[in-house]
């Protein structure tokens, strides 16, 4: 599956079972904080899809999508369905698992706390970050490949 974002790029969805054939060594932005609780009111599958330009870059999210999760994934029941980039990765970085990682939702939420209150949105919900920092809701637009 693709998303198309308002500028017409395109983004690979990126499955769970891709990036973790695709393992490398990284360099996080943030280390020792992995204990501290932001996300306290989260209930349900806690699991997100995020770039390295925001976990190693240690850039803010830019752009943020909600899809149902894949049935039949093996991380399915784990998913919450969000995908965070900072909005300037390029087609061939998206299609490349191993610059994405699986993490929490608390620790993209340590990279970015601007994130937290549009958590509970619905799956089919994007956001992206404008010119002034803040987040305003983006046309989202799954396309089959």
């Amino acid at each position: 599956m693709k998303i198309k974002h308002l500028n017409g790029a395109y983004f690979r969805a990126i499955s769970s079972k891709e990036i973790i054939k695709m393992r490398k060594e990284k360099a996080f932005f943030i280390n020792g904080r992995e204990n501290e609780v932001l996300l306290n009111d989260w209930e349900t599958s806690d699991g997100c899809i995020a770039t390295d330009r925001i976990t190693v870059d240690g850039l803010p999210v830019g752009y943020m999508y909600r899809e149902k999760p894949e049935e039949g994934d093996p991380f399915e029941r784990y998913d919450s369905g969000w995908r965070f980039t900072a909005g300037d990765e390029s087609d061939e970085y998206m299609q490349t698992a191993q610059n994405s990682g699986i993490y929490k939702l608390n620790t993209i939420c340590q990279y970015d706390p601007d994130i937290i209150p549009l958590l509970h949105a619905p799956y089919g919900t994007a956001y992206i970050r404008n010119e002034n920092g803040e987040f305003q809701k983006e046309h989202f637009e799954p396309l089959e490949e």
